[in-house]
């Protein structure tokens, strides 16, 4: 645990949230914690102890460390910036931390409000998915003071296997923008893969047991090959979610002109995805979409 970081305020209880802030509890931290939904903080409460608040400024109040893992920029700025918002009730010198897939726009916007008022702040979305979180193995890529990373970052490694400060406020946010990319084209590569063996008439599993020996190995061949050739797509993040993390992406694509034609394409495809019903599916449903009658 940290030397100067005792008590800490956690900001949405998720499917990611809800571990990650188990992970803090049981490394001995006082929680206080807050989500929309009051059901799910008792539940909370009732598995780790610590305390429930009705609103995020009552649950910063008093607390060293503010961890925010919530849906997008608007549900961000509600729950820091907006009324009863955890800035409101942060004591000067604590640290805000912001795990939502967010803007690196908002990342700088939240940076100077926390500047205002004597506060810190760090981006840090992550990446590695429920299980990342549940099993505490996830990604973590962070921007803000590197003094301030120095000092939260022993406590983000109860849930992160990597945790790295890419530079300043907002530069997480933007190689989480980099990492979406970079796995909307190994999803969409594995489909086709996929598909392409299904047609071709071969045992699909005695393919990729070879083909992952060699340089098309990947993290997404390993771990959701056989639930797309099993068309199970209940197993990760949401398209919906990643079609709001893709528009991020290319929105700030269009800003610094950078060229994203696959991720562009992608994105289609995952909204094609969704005007099948498959919103909540997860991302590697790009096979049924190759695979739909």
């Amino acid at each position: 645990m940290s030397q100067t970081i005792r008590t800490a305020a956690f900001i949405g209880l998720g499917v990611m949230g809800f571990p990650m802030a188990g992970h803090l509890a049981r490394a001995g931290l006082e929680m206080r914690v807050y989500n929309r939904s009051p059901d799910k903080a008792r539940q909370w409460v009732d598995t780790h102890g610590g305390s429930r608040h009705d609103t995020p400024e009552q649950a910063a109040q008093g607390a060293d460390l503010v961890l925010v893992c919530v849906g997008n920029d608007d549900d961000v700025r509600a729950v820091t910036t907006g009324p009863q918002g955890a800035l409101t009730g942060m004591r000067p010198g604590a640290v805000l931390v912001d795990h939502t897939t967010a803007s690196a726009d908002l990342a700088r916007e939240l940076e100077q409000a926390c500047r205002e008022r004597d506060a810190r702040f760090i981006d840090a979305p992550v990446s590695g998915g429920q299980q990342g979180a549940e099993n505490g193995t996830l990604t973590v890529m962070c921007g803000g003071d590197e003094a301030t990373f120095d000092e939260v970052r022993p406590l983000l490694a109860h849930y992160g296997r990597a945790v790295t400060r890419l530079g300043d406020a907002g530069a997480g946010q933007m190689t989480k923008m980099v990492n979406q990319i970079c796995i909307a084209g190994l999803v969409q590569g594995l489909a086709e893969g996929l598909h392409f063996a299904g047609k071709a008439g071969l045992d699909r599993e005695r393919v990729v047991e070879v083909i992952a020996q060699g340089a098309a190995g990947s993290w997404q061949m390993e771990n959701r090959h056989k639930t797309m050739i099993d068309g199970e797509y209940d197993h990760g993040f949401a398209v919906d979610w990643m079609r709001k993390d893709l528009a991020i992406c290319l929105a700030e694509a269009r800003r610094i002109d950078a060229r994203l034609p696959v991720a562009a394409l992608i994105d289609q495809f995952y909204g094609d995805v969704q005007a099948m019903g498959g919103g909540r599916w997860d991302t590697s449903s790009l096979l049924k979409r190759l695979e739909r009658d």
